[in-house]
């Protein structure tokens, strides 16, 4: 077997057989982090100065159209900042639960009413880039400058910069932008753990909380098979069940991925209420990334490798 590449960037090996224990609060053998995203006003349009509408997420199997405006995805996109956010929330509130917002900034201006309601019931705002965009080969310069804006946004906007950050289609500067910019306790921008872990960027500690798109409603796309309010309650149970075994000797962490223009439609809402009934039941620790930022922190500081 050939050596590996002692430079090769990527760490396929983790923590593999050694997991740290997480020492959850409560000692609850699963942390659930809910993570509500909120991209209306955001996503591509004419109207942002794009050259054509939004194709990803819409919720209507229309494609993405060239040279013009999408009235029924824009319409879309609409029902969750509409309608679909005030459920999610409100089963929130019934609960007592308080999620982190995954806000992009541009949109996140033109709705203060929501904005009001996430801060008065003490939800985390977590950056979501300024636009809802794929940065994948968005030039630096450019890139840095929507991080900027971003943080200035979100600290205009609720009086508190960001701690916590999600792209959602990072570029490979994407971290190391954030790092360089400063400001912030963790990002989001990774699907390759069930547990936090730090990195050192630019020689700087950096702690990576893992995000889903598999436990996450973005399954409910017409191609990706979570059909039902049934689906989506089952797969997540199934889930956090298994995750909920393993923490007898393995606490682990299970990330909830939120859309108010999916998840917010009343015949998915109910498979999420299930959800949460669930995992309250089973005495899971739902936080914020904050929390778990702050709690990973304490119990398991950063430790140089040299």
């Amino acid at each position: 077997m050939a050596a590996p590449q002692r430079d090769y960037p990527r760490d396929l090996v983790g923590y593999g057989r050694n997991m740290p224990n997480a020492q959850w609060p409560g000692g609850a053998r699963v942390a659930v982090n809910l993570n509500l995203n909120y991209e209306a006003g955001s996503e591509l349009s004419l109207l942002h100065g794009d050259d054509r509408s939004e194709a990803m997420l819409g919720d209507t199997g229309f494609p993405g159209v060239p040279n013009a405006r999408s009235v029924l995805v824009e319409s879309a996109f609409e029902y969750g900042t509409r309608r679909g956010v005030w459920r999610v929330l409100r089963m929130f509130e019934e609960r007592k639960i308080r999620c982190s917002v995954l806000a992009c900034v541009f949109g996140f201006y033109r709705t203060p009413e929501v904005v009001a309601a996430m801060l008065e019931a003490g939800h985390e705002i977590v950056s979501h880039g300024w636009r809802w965009i794929d940065y994948q080969h968005m030039p630096e310069a450019e890139e840095r400058a929507h991080i900027a804006k971003a943080m200035k946004g979100l600290r205009d906007i609720t009086g508190k910069a960001p701690v916590g950050w999600m792209t959602g289609r990072p570029s490979p500067n994407t971290r190391r932008l954030l790092v360089e910019h400063g400001g912030l306790l963790y990002d989001r921008d990774a699907l390759n753990d069930e547990l936090p872990y730090w990195v050192e960027v630019g020689g700087k500690p950096h702690l990576v909380i893992p995000y889903s798109y598999e436990t996450n409603d973005n399954r409910c796309d017409l191609h990706w098979g979570l059909a039902t309010s049934d689906d989506i309650f089952s797969y997540w149970r199934d889930a956090f069940d298994l995750l909920h075994e393993e923490g007898a000797d393995e606490p682990k962490m299970m990330s909830i991925g939120l859309h108010d223009r999916v998840i917010g439609r009343p015949g998915r809402a109910v498979g999420l209420a299930r959800f949460l009934d669930h995992v309250q039941n089973k005495g899971a620790w739902i936080c914020t990334g904050e929390e778990i930022a702050r709690h990973w922190m304490a119990k398991h500081p950063h430790k140089s490798k040299t």
